[in-house]
């Protein structure tokens, strides 16, 4: 199942890890039936740039750059994700 959206906190911490840097990376390249998406705090502060595909609730932390390609050929053209990069955030 190919994910509907990919979203990339924008907030200021995760910008100061080059979340912007990795939005711009996700958009330039663009997958059929994926919209990206510049969120606002996604509340893991500290493990930055966090990425959330939906749906699934998939998490990524500190995301770089250079990683995207990664996580879009995989994750988002082909449905597995990239297991070293998952962020398992606690449950309320």
């Amino acid at each position: 199942m190919t994910p509907e959206k990919v979203l990339i906190c924008q907030n200021r911490t995760c910008k100061k890890q080059g979340a912007d840097k990795v939005l711009a990376a996700f958009q330039a390249s663009p997958v059929p039936g994926v919209t990206v998406v510049a969120s606002s705090c996604l509340r893991h502060c500290g493990s930055g740039p966090m990425v959330l595909v939906e749906p699934g609730d998939i998490w990524y932390c500190g995301v770089r750059p250079e990683e995207v390609a990664t996580v879009v050929e995989r994750h988002l053209k082909h449905g597995v994700p990239v297991k070293a990069m998952l962020f398992h955030p606690p449950h309320p």
